[in-house]
């Protein structure tokens, strides 16, 4: 264990509480995106472990510290409107102690990525899982609504989306699917190196990452970090372009589940996109 990474985890949890997660998750992107094109090109870059899954930006550390500081900020101290607001930047509450929940997170996040990486040496996306396992803390020190949130419904509690929703999942993670997996298949058939095909899922990812601009902005753009890095992964390592279309759209479905299951009716934000990663990747490494 790197323990200047370790001490540089606390500060990167913080940062992630004062830029707010969604905007530390978009800043991922970009890192992501350039060191991923940089790879793909044959350059050498520090960007992806050191900035967009590091100590830096990396999603277990800002942005899962980001929502750990927003829920304290919101439920404990009284100081934000929402504890699932992860689009606003927490520097605006000026309490040091949600800084600190930060920081405190960060290094959480790092010890929870060396654990699942470096010990356990789990087959799947450790990021991910992190996130996922700091959700959970998060929403039982800060939350009110226990694991599955809190129903208050009349009718029966929806836990997949069905109908006219479904339908537009199944259309939309094909539609991602299709242009992820074919220029997948694209590379592999024009000779790409394998340090090539091996980077193309994170620019995937990054990309994915950084359209999430558009919701910090207001518009209703989607999630899509789940479906596209999962099925640019799929694609890749079997080399068929359908076994990518399909991963995309099984994982559109099952981000719709953990969305329902965890986030729909809970006061923390719980990242679905998270839980379909690591679930996914799992499998994608199994099989493939």
């Amino acid at each position: 264990m790197d323990i200047f990474a370790l001490i540089a985890a606390f500060g990167g949890g913080m940062l992630g509480a004062i830029l707010g997660g969604l905007p530390a998750f978009i800043l991922i992107g970009v890192f992501a995106t350039i060191g991923g094109l940089m790879g793909m090109a044959g350059i050498t870059e520090h960007a992806i472990g050191t900035f967009a899954f590091g100590s830096f930006l990396g999603p277990h550390i800002a942005f899962a510290s980001g929502v750990a500081a927003a829920a304290y900020a919101a439920n404990k101290r009284k100081v934000l409107e929402n504890g699932k607001d992860i689009l606003t930047p927490l520097n605006g509450t000026s309490d040091y102690s949600v800084l600190c929940v930060g920081g405190i997170f960060g290094v959480f996040g790092f010890l929870l990525q060396h654990l699942y990486g470096n010990i356990l040496n789990l087959s799947t996306d450790i990021p991910a899982l992190a996130v996922f396992t700091m959700a959970i803390v998060t929403r039982f020190a800060f939350g009110n609504t226990g694991l599955f949130g809190k129903y208050q419904g009349t009718e029966p509690r929806v836990w997949f989306s069905k109908g006219q929703k479904m339908l537009y999942n199944i259309v939309l993670g094909g539609g991602i699917g299709i242009v992820i997996s074919g220029v997948a298949i694209s590379l592999i058939n024009s000779g790409a190196s394998a340090q090539t095909l091996a980077m193309y899922p994170i620019v995937c990812f990054g990309f994915s990452a950084i359209h999430l601009i558009f919701v910090q902005m207001g518009f209703p753009s989607p999630s899509t970090h789940h479906i596209t890095l999962t099925s640019a992964s799929a694609a890749v390592l079997s080399g068929n372009i359908f076994v990518g279309i399909i991963t995309a759209i099984l994982c559109t479905l099952l981000g719709d589940l953990a969305s329902n299951v965890f986030n729909e009716h809970g006061d923390t934000h719980f990242d679905p996109p998270a839980a379909t990663i690591f679930i996914a990747m799992f499998v994608i490494n199994f099989l493939f």
